[in-house]
């Protein structure tokens, strides 16, 4: 992915999978968290936790605001939303029955 590009749905389902980063999302579904109240609740430094948010960030699933000499971070709930649809989406090409395989090789 380039600066450019908006991330794919594989780059934000890998940025979803580390245990920090997931914690991160669900400790913002909460609600609005500065760095410092998030380091606080995953025991992390600082400089571990804004790495996180960082990965999670380019992913565009959360949004940060400067106010002060603290940042906050929110998630992007519309775009987890559509996170979901699309991969479903990606997974399930074609209007198949699950129950019955239509092609085999053996």
């Amino acid at each position: 992915m380039t600066a450019l590009e908006s991330p794919s749905i594989l780059d934000q389902v890998k940025a979803l999978s580390h245990e920090i980063r997931y914690d991160l999302i669900r400790h913002l579904a909460q609600g609005e968290r500065c760095v410092c109240d998030l380091e606080e609740l995953l025991e992390l430094p600082q400089s571990k936790v804004s790495y996180h948010l960082g990965i999670l960030k380019d992913a565009e699933l959360v949004r940060s605001e400067q106010r002060g000499k603290n940042t906050y971070y929110t998630l992007k709930q519309e775009q987890l939303f559509l996170l979901g649809g699309g991969l479903l989406t990606e997974i399930f090409t074609d209007r198949v029955s699950l129950t019955e395989q239509k092609k085999s090789i053996c």
